[in-house]
C-alpha cells in the first residue's frame, strides 16, 4: 500500500510541474527541467527560505483557487 501511495504522489508532482508550464517552456528536456528545479532549491537554501517558501505557497494557492473558479 505504501508504494501505491507514494507512485501516486510522484505521478501528482509530475502533473504539478505540467501544470506550471515547465514541460513545455523546456521542450520537454529532463535535464533542463530537473536543472530549474535545482536552482529554485539553490536559491532557497541561499535566501531566507521562509519568506521564499510563503510566497510560493501564497502564489500557488491563489492560481488554484483561480483554476478551480474557472471550472465551475
Amino acid at each position: 500500500m505504501q508504494r501505491r501511495e507514494r507512485t501516486r504522489h510522484l505521478i501528482e508532482l509530475g502533473g504539478l510541474v505540467q501544470k506550471a508550464g515547465l514541460v513545455d517552456l523546456a521542450g520537454d528536456d529532463r535535464a533542463a527541467i530537473y536543472g530549474a528545479l535545482l536552482e529554485l532549491v539553490g536559491k532557497v537554501r541561499s535566501n531566507d527560505a521562509g519568506d521564499t517558501l510563503a510566497l510560493w505557497k501564497r502564489r500557488g494557492k491563489r492560481a488554484f483557487d483561480a483554476e478551480a473558479e474557472t471550472t465551475t
